[in-house]
């Protein structure tokens, strides 16, 4: 069977090919999935999707119009794709539900290290041959707190490499990871891990209820020398907000691989073009903030797993299976209607 893959990047396509190669034909594009780009699938029984792809109920049944049955997207989160309509259009959706948590918190360690050394800055000066210190002194981190927004495994991750950094621990999450609490991690309310964390770390899901997670009465009661850093889902910070946050001095640095509307930037080379996103902009002018375009999870690494579970879950599809990276069949309804 022939697979049709949106989204995907050069350094990813030999991975998606290898994997596939001998079991089923994958041809592979670096668009992405949207309403203009959704009428190219017709004929395709299966397509993959990738993290920037845009499936609402408007995509959906253009693709099923076409004879799209199965999605299969490269991506633990799904915020993207409207569960419900691809339930009532009787369309199966799989994820990938886990892969290298190391690929996400070692990237969100070096965004802390970069913003709070200055690195980004001196790179760009020695490349002027000005071998100067002004502002580039940091900090140390041993002995200061690290706030960390999720536990899961990306945020057991992260809190392992803040134990071995030598720092104080705060965590919240809906439920505690006892590994973090044997590593010394004391859970709090998310009002008090804002107020007493010298870098805090995002890694929650992006769901109604975390969205703006980060807003303006968080980033109040943040220190004003403090360090944000979010590699998970730009929607978890209120990016104007944050802004407002960075006019005013405060922070001492922001280090994001995303952002909340990354949809037709990421990804692509927008370098010959007038950037019509205000806030984004302004953001980047900031000089203690490093912007990163979504590559924490791009490792061989974690791409490899990423790709090998995807072919898992097109071959679960072809032989019936309930799969536990499926989020939706035709007998099985989205995971909040269950």
């Amino acid at each position: 069977m022939e697979i049709l893959a949106f989204g995907v990047q050069a350094d990813e396509r030999p991975l998606l090919e290898r994997a596939f190669e001998g079991r089923h034909q994958i041809r592979s594009l670096d668009v992405f999935l949207n309403r203009d780009t959704a009428p190219i699938a017709h004929g395709y029984e299966i397509i993959s999707s990738g993290v920037n792809a845009d499936l609402n109920a408007c995509v959906l049944q253009e693709l099923a119009a076409g004879g799209t049955k199965m999605i299969a997207q490269r991506s633990t989160g799904y915020n993207n794709i409207d569960l419900r309509a691809a339930a009532d259009l009787g369309m199966t959706v799989g994820r990938v539900s886990a892969y290298s948590p190391y690929s996400v918190a070692e990237f969100a360690w070096g965004l802390a290290i970069a913003v709070n050394r200055r690195i980004v800055r001196a790179a760009g000066r020695t490349r002027g041959f000005d071998f100067r210190l002004d502002g580039l002194m940091g900090r140390d981190l041993r002995g200061r707190t690290a706030g960390v927004l999720g536990t899961g495994k990306i945020g057991e991750a992260f809190t392992r490499i803040a134990h071995g950094f030598g720092m104080r621990l705060l965590g919240w999450d809906i439920a505690e990871n006892p590994a973090c609490t044997e590593l010394g991690m004391t859970y709090v309310e998310r009002d008090r891990l804002f107020a007493e964390s010298d870098l805090v770390s995002l890694h929650v899901p992006l769901v109604e209820s975390t969205r703006h997670i980060v807003d303006a009465a968080a980033l109040a009661a943040m220190k004003d020398d403090a360090i944000l850093v979010n590699s998970s889902r730009g929607g978890l910070v209120d990016t104007a907000a944050l802004v407002a946050t960075l006019k005013e001095g405060r922070l001492r640095g922001v280090g994001l691989d995303v952002y909340e509307e990354e949809a037709g930037l990421f990804f692509l080379d927008k370098s010959l073009e007038v950037v019509q996103d205000d806030t984004l902009a302004r953001l980047i002018t900031f000089g203690n903030v490093l912007v990163t375009s979504h590559q924490a999870y791009f490792t061989e690494d974690a791409v490899g797993q990423i790709v090998d579970t995807t072919l898992a879950n097109v071959e679960d599809y072809l032989a019936g299976r309930a799969g536990e990276n499926l989020l939706v069949t035709p007998e099985r309804p989205p995971a909040a209607e269950r």
